[in-house]
């Protein structure tokens, strides 16, 4: 017993360790693509002649900068453009009394790069768009809270920001987890004065864009085609002395969670190899510990060690026994641990998922699809296995190893 639990101990808190690492990569609705995203969550500007070689601005850019260099790639699949931050925005109904949501503003190509669940209606589309027109898709909860329903609710009206807008449609609720996508309330960004640029020559602005590839291969070729087109801007804009630099952009999911700040690139290989450290602590310090109870428990089989070679039976035949008996009880242990981390996950996800750098209130909702991946009971069956050769490899090890007659004599030196 004392072995189960302190594999499932172990497991379990390494398991956490995967799990508030996965929601940042692995897919989930509405960001089911992550791994074909690339995203330019910010850009860098300098202009040698009027702030000198060794200062920038850093930030979101302008719709211009997304549309001019972005936006007119071919090899990705689509492109969208986006407010980097959504805005804590008022909403209700004529009359009644208003309550926040987070506001996205996005152009129509967002509907096609992220796969919303919708209950009711539809996304804008291009002419909508680029009409500009007063409309927004909304979460489930704010169409209850809006209209005591979230049926049939497609085309009529409420007031965003104290402007009558219509619904198009209605979404299932985001968990803010879905870093990109999250909001309660998205509308075009045609239809509101949001600045589609505010200073450094039109450059930097509010917006962020997402490249969807049609396959993770394509990645050197949209770099490829996205530098020639930055490349292109920035010819068109030399006489004005005004130069965008990237700084390795665009990143994909597993850098984009890591870029914290706009004018510094992820340190990505350093923060794996941290990771990496983390797991090995984890699986090292229970394996020396479980190591010692495997030793204690083979001491009382060593007359049986013994008859057995005594009879035929080779090292490697008893090795091979002994690393799958004890891998069964580390796999029965792993499951406890594995399933105590997913509880843990479900009832603690405000602390555990908490956001540092998130500029809602909202605390992170999470369920199945965002805990469940295929990879994460991969990595939870590869820990146990590990965890199983730490701690059983050596003491077995030496008990093959013994002589016949000291093993038939009981005595483990």
């Amino acid at each position: 017993m004392v072995n189960v639990a302190g594999t499932a101990l172990s497991i379990f808190l390494i398991m956490l360790v995967v799990m508030v690492q996965q929601v940042d990569v692995a897919p989930f609705a509405p960001e089911s693509n992550r791994d074909r995203m690339l995203y330019y969550k910010n850009t860098s500007v300098r202009n040698e002649r009027m702030w000198g070689a060794d200062d920038s601005s850093n930030g979101c850019m302008s719709v211009e900068v997304a549309n001019r260099c972005f936006r007119t790639l071919t090899t990705p699949e689509a492109c969208t453009v986006y407010t980097t931050w959504n805005v804590t925005t008022p909403v209700s109904m004529p009359g009644q009394p208003a309550f926040s949501v987070d506001l996205k503003e996005t152009d129509d190509v967002f509907w096609r790069v992220f796969d919303f669940g919708f209950i009711d209606g539809k996304p804008y589309d291009k002419a909508t768009f680029d009409a500009g027109q007063p409309v927004a898709v909304i979460t489930r909860s704010v169409a209850r809270a809006l209209f005591s329903t979230d049926r049939n609710v497609a085309g009529r009206e409420f007031l965003l920001n104290h402007a009558p807008y219509r619904v198009a449609g209605v979404v299932e609720d985001v968990s803010i987890l879905a870093s990109t996508a999250y909001a309660q309330v998205w509308g075009p960004f045609t239809s509101t004065d949001t600045p589609k640029d505010v200073s450094t020559g039109g450059i930097m602005g509010n917006f962020s864009c997402a490249l969807l590839a049609r396959s993770r291969a394509d990645f050197p070729a949209i770099r490829a085609e996205s530098d020639r087109s930055v490349r292109a801007y920035n010819d068109a804009r030399k006489e004005e002395g005004w130069e965008i630099f990237m700084r390795n952009r665009p990143y994909d999911q597993e850098k984009n969670a890591l870029a914290t700040s706009s004018n510094n690139e992820p340190d990505l290989q350093g923060e794996r190899n941290r990771r990496l450290m983390v797991y090995l602590i984890l699986l090292i310090v229970p394996a020396i510990n479980l190591s010692s109870m495997t030793q204690s428990r083979l001491r009382q089989r060593v007359a049986e060690i013994g008859v057995r070679r005594a009879f035929g039976c080779t090292r490697w035949e008893l090795t091979v026994q002994i690393l799958a008996e004890n891998f069964i009880v580390t796999l029965l242990a792993g499951t406890i641990g594995f399933v105590l981390s997913l509880l843990f996950g479900f009832l603690a996800s405000d602390v555990l998922f908490a956001q540092e750098f998130s500029r809602t209130l909202n605390p992170p909702v999470v369920d199945a699809s965002i805990l469940l991946h295929a990879s994460t009971f991969g990595w939870a069956l590869l820990f146990c296995f590990v965890l199983n050769l730490l701690s059983t490899g050596i003491p077995t090890w030496r008990a093959v190893r013994m002589n016949i007659v000291e093993s038939i004599g009981g005595r483990l030196h």
